[in-house]
Parts: structure tokens; sequence; C-alpha cells
């Protein structure tokens, strides 16, 4: 009954991922690719940047879940609605590590679109067949400690749901 319920959580989450994704490249579709590279505002990154952003943090997530793991002696889950917190929490600007910050070059749409689809679907096909319990440790998570790759995947869709929200302001901010 336990391996049942995990799997269906397991099923629960990935689609949470393919969601997320969809929901991403549904909005960055939204831009042109003069609008993509727009900055709505001082000190704002553009839309295409975000992308890049995400582009740049996540295949080191496909890497950190696909390296080495232990047993896990917490649940598995444990981090996830902390990161829920952290993340979800619209009204915080948080500042990202300067290894994945964007470019200032402009940026393709369409290569864009389809470079963040492959990572997405990288990571999803290999979760499908990861036990998602294990922890990875191989980083660290900054102040958070090791994750399990459960909690990986759960950073990049509540991650990528943040970004989301920001790449629809820059959008409304632009067509204003």
């Amino acid at each position: 009954m336990n391996i049942v319920t995990k799997e269906l959580n397991k099923k629960e989450l990935l689609s949470s991922l393919d969601e997320t994704s969809e929901e991403l490249l549904q909005t960055l579709s939204l831009f042109n690719d003069t609008e993509l590279n727009m900055v709505p505002f001082e000190g704002s990154w553009t839309a295409g940047q975000v992308g890049e952003h995400l582009l740049k943090s996540n295949p080191g997530i496909a890497k950190i879940i696909s390296g080495n793991t232990q047993l896990t002696e917490r649940p598995a889950d444990e981090k996830v609605e902390f990161l829920k917190s952290i993340f979800l929490d619209f009204t915080k600007k948080a500042i990202s590590a300067k290894s994945i910050w964007p470019s200032d070059l402009p940026k393709e749409k369409h290569k864009l679109i389809s470079d963040l689809n492959e990572t997405m679907d990288d990571i999803k096909l290999k979760a499908e067949s990861m036990d998602l319990s294990l922890t990875c440790t191989d980083f660290p998570f900054p102040t958070l400690g090791e994750f399990t790759r459960w909690e990986w995947i759960t950073f990049i869709i509540y991650h990528t749901k943040k970004h989301v929200f920001q790449i629809k302001n820059i959008y409304k901010k632009i067509k204003d």
C-alpha cells in the first residue's frame, strides 16, 4: 500500500513539473524577440534573461539528481514546505548565485524555448526512473544542506513558478 501511495505521489510531482514547464513555455511564447529582450524597469532582468537564468540553473540540478546519493534518514519531503514558503512568496525578491546570472546578450525566443523544453524534459525523464527519496550528496544547497531528489524536483517546480510570475509581470509592464 505504501509503495502505491509513493508512486501516486511521484506521478503527481512529475505532473506538477510538466504543468509548470508548460506554463513557463507558454508564458515565454507570448513575447516576440524584441519584447523578450526589453527591460521593463530599471534594475530588472528581461523575460529572456529570466529564461536564461532557468536554463543555467536546471541542468546543474539534473546533474545533482543523477549524481551520488545515500539513504535518507528523515522524511524525503521534509524541506518542501520551507521551499514553498521561500519561492511562492511573490512579495520577496531573492538573489541568485552569480554563476547562474544571465548574460546581457539578446535572447532568441525560439532557441530559448526549445532549450528550456529540452532541459525540463531531461529532468523529468531522469526523475521518472529514479528513487526520489534518496539524498543527493554532491551539492548541499546553500544554508539548507543536502536535498533529496524529491526536494530538488520540488525546488525546480517552485523556482520556475516564481519566475513564471516574474515573466508575467514583465509582460504586463512592457504591454502597458
